[in-house]
């Protein structure tokens, strides 16, 4: 087994299935992968995955997880590949939309799961490292557990939104199933993923904190603060933003993790254990590029709760990971995959030049 820079362990499996691939987070664990000599099969809907994020060499099937006959697809292409263990990142993640469409999210992402063990099951590959989210807390801050700061994974979960429940229906899933097919799944439950590898890499959409902000610029409005009323230092959210490239070390050391005995369910936050924020993220986008920029605050957004910031101490110590990346280096590099892909806005509305 292989050690990686970042993390006790590395993937000495393969092929390796990666689900939602082409994503965001996806490609960058599949450029990691890769990197690392693992050979790599991408699953991607293509809903919001981008092809031209994949190396040429890297197969790519387009398979909706939660539609009919997905197993028997997945089933083929775990067979043809002799896949020997997932990274399970195919889901729908948008906090208030899952609250205006709740049946759609549990077919989304749990129909799709099931699918997946259904192929796993039958195709006896029982090594899983599964995309969970912090959004199975809840809002700790209000909790007791949630008074020092930092929530462990120990946290009594309590989602706010269907989303988060089901990500911790997923997490169910895949602990029942090492009772019943011997699944070993390492549930990773990350926090506010912002930054990028390369340019090429970047996330253009806007459903992000960061990359929403150079949306408004680009459009010459005013970034948008959901709520300035919550029991925080500033009254806005805070949130632990953890660079996706040390994020795709996660998955990698998890990877690896799986082979050091018979895991089965685990849980690990995967941030960086410090909390900002969003005045203070949208502050370090004004001194990135150089606006200085003037946001409005506005009604709070359904779901979201006032502060998660992560206990990392149980990762680090399983794993030897820890996230390397500050959140200027995540601003940076995501501003610099914008301006590549979208264009640098020449003179927004709501903004002015920094002197100097």
């Amino acid at each position: 087994m292989t050690k990686h820079t970042n993390g006790r362990f590395a993937a000495g499996v393969g092929p390796v299935m990666v689900t939602g691939g082409a994503g965001y987070i996806g490609a960058h664990v599949v450029d990691l992968l890769v990197g690392s000599g693992v050979p790599v099969v991408v699953v991607d809907d293509l809903s919001t995955g981008r092809p031209e994020r994949l190396p040429a060499d890297v197969p790519l099937m387009e398979v909706d997880l939660a539609a009919p006959g997905a197993a028997t697809a997945l089933l083929s292409i775990m067979r043809i590949y002799r896949i020997e263990a997932v990274v399970h990142l195919a889901a729908h993640k948008q906090v208030a939309e899952s609250v205006r469409r709740p049946a759609w999210y549990y077919r989304q992402n749990v129909d799709g799961l099931l699918a997946l063990h259904d192929a796993m099951a039958q195709a006896r590959v029982h090594r899983l490292v599964f995309s969970s989210s912090a959004a199975v807390y809840g809002d700790v801050a209000a909790r007791p557990e949630g008074a020092a700061g930092a929530v462990g994974e120990d946290a009594i979960p309590e989602p706010i939104s269907p989303y988060g429940q089901t990500k911790l229906a997923g997490e169910w899933l895949n602990r029942a199933a090492y009772g019943a097919w011997g699944l070993r799944a390492v549930n990773l439950r990350y926090f506010n993923v912002a930054g990028a590898a390369r340019p090429g890499l970047a996330d253009p959409g806007i459903s992000n904190l960061i990359p929403m902000v150079f949306a408004g610029l680009a459009r010459g409005e005013a970034p948008r603060i959901f709520g300035g009323d919550y029991p925080t230092s500033d009254g806005t959210c805070v949130r632990d933003f953890v660079d996706v490239r040390d994020l795709a070390a996660a998955h990698v050391a998890a990877l690896g993790y799986l082979d050091t005995a018979m895991r089965h369910g685990e849980v690990f936050n995967v941030g960086t254990g410090r909390g900002a924020s969003v005045a203070e993220v949208v502050e370090v986008i004004g001194a990135v590029t150089g606006w200085l920029i003037e946001p409005v605050v506005v009604d709070r957004r359904a779901g979201d709760p006032a502060s998660v910031v992560a206990d990392v101490s149980r990762i680090r110590a399983a794993m030897d990971w820890r996230a390397e990346r500050s959140l200027e280096d995540m601003v940076r590099s995501a501003w610099s995959g914008w301006c590549e892909q979208v264009g640098r806005p020449t003179a927004p509305a709501p903004a002015r030049r920094v002197a100097g």
